[in-house]
């Protein structure tokens, strides 16, 4: 329903007095009548989707007990569930000694990331304040806009994130970046982060981490890999060569309520030199009355942004507990199959073509016809699609084309709905043909 239907028909009202129990369960009937439903098999919108029942056993709970996360005194188990996860999640990346805390998703841990990079380039900055117009970060042309806010939020300008170009396949181009480097370097300015992206938002592809790596140990720069979306692929011996190098990295993060099914929000931030972390977190000192001696080591309030922080680990944990890593791994490998089954389909169609290459479950594909306006009625398309109620997709747009994205991300999807996808895309296609005029592409 459009947004200025819903809002005239919808009882948002907030009472004086209180209403009661009655009219909160109409509240939730009426709420639930207007949810996207992103555990429904037509559900391949953003890049989640689904539902673990042994996650939601654990958010449940989790908001049960309402324990906050900043101190072990008032989250023992918790406390000791999160340090097992990140330790895993370490050693899975290659951080042997490494460390990190859950944030608030792939946004908050590229800034944690970018932070730590001001700290090693100014220490000092901390206490006297950062002058943001000396430094200058790198990221893909492709890669997500959360560095452009974190760039705003520390102080670093929008003008001072340098967009390196990609490749045909949406992969940043190292020759590029070391131009851009050297470039900055002749301007007088401080190149203190490279970000590469692991699983861009549109193509889903893969920035490459070890020859990145090799330009930022050159330069001395702080190397942060954003795999937020990704990240899960290091769970399967057939995929995980998309991240060849990452142990290389000093930071990374890593979204489980992505590819992984865990309910929003829970990511991870993980960092090869935990005492960065500390360092940036060090405001936190001054809490007497929360931090105490004798927990000094185990507090995670002291490696977090967050004061009072939700206990999102419980639920991550028992999904793992259920699953295990070759569990994530068959996850992984089916919506990747999914995704080629789809790319077959599309390939097979003369009405469809891919418009770009894939290594991931991202697959960017539009309506083709000889005459036509594509990128019109691809957007007539995917507004006629999501009114049918039956598929839900997102739209973006790869070299200057608008698309369709279906993204495989929902354990709901099956072959059989991905068929019946195909064909309904096609006969909407042919019903916007049959009612516009032919026109020049």
């Amino acid at each position: 329903m459009p947004q200025s239907s819903l809002r005239k028909t919808a009882d948002l009202n907030l009472p004086l007095e209180g209403m009661g129990v009655d009219t909160v369960l109409a509240d939730i009937d009426e709420y639930m009548r207007y949810s996207v439903h992103t555990n429904n098999p037509g559900f391949m919108n953003p890049l989640w989707g689904g539902m673990n029942v042994s996650a939601l056993a654990g958010e449940i709970i989790a908001s049960l007990t309402n324990n906050s996360m900043y101190t072990y005194e008032l989250s023992p188990m918790a406390t000791l569930i999160e340090q097992a996860l990140i330790r895993r999640m370490c050693e899975i990346v290659g951080f042997g000694d490494g460390n990190g805390t859950l944030t608030t998703g792939g946004s908050n841990g590229n800034m944690i990331g970018m932070m730590c990079a001001r700290y090693q380039v100014d220490p000092l900055g901390q206490r006297r304040g950062f002058d943001g117009q000396n430094l200058v970060c790198y990221v893909s042309e492709e890669s997500h806009y959360s560095v452009l806010m974190a760039a705003n939020v520390l102080g670093i300008g929008f003008d001072n994130v340098i967009k390196v170009p990609c490749d045909q396949d949406g992969r940043m181009r190292t020759d590029k970046l070391s131009e851009e480097i050297a470039r900055t370097r002749n301007d007088g300015k401080t190149p203190f982060c490279v970000v590469a992206t692991a699983g861009t938002t549109v193509r889903g592809a893969f920035d490459p981490i070890k020859e990145i790596a090799g330009v930022c140990s050159d330069n001395n720069i702080w190397f942060h890999v954003d795999a937020a979306w990704g990240g899960s692929c290091m769970f399967s011996t057939k995929y995980r060569n998309l991240m060849d190098g990452v142990e290389l990295a000093d930071s990374l993060c890593w979204d489980a309520h992505k590819m992984m099914g865990v309910p929003l929000v829970c990511s991870a931030f993980l960092i090869k030199r935990p005492e960065i972390l500390r360092k940036i977190c060090s405001h936190g000192d001054v809490a007497h009355y929360l931090f105490h001696g004798e927990t000094e080591d185990i507090d995670l309030g002291r490696i977090s942004l967050q004061c009072g922080r939700r206990n999102d680990a419980l639920k991550l944990f028992l999904a793992w507990r259920e699953k295990g890593d070759a569990g994530w791994a068959r996850l992984v490998e089916s919506y990747v199959g999914l995704a080629d089954f789809l790319q077959a389909l599309v390939e097979g169609e003369e009405k469809l073509e891919m418009v770009s290459s894939r290594s991931w479950s991202n697959v960017c594909i539009r309506y083709t016809s000889e005459g036509i306006d594509h990128d019109a009625v691809n957007t007539e398309l995917r507004d006629r699609l999501i009114r049918a109620g039956r598929f839900m997709v997102s739209s973006s747009v790869v070299d200057e084309k608008k698309i369709l994205r279906p993204v495989i991300a929902n354990p709901a999807v099956t072959r059989e709905g991905i068929t019946q996808f195909v064909a309904e895309i096609i006969q909407i296609g042919d019903d916007i043909l049959r009612g516009l005029p032919a026109s020049s592409n």
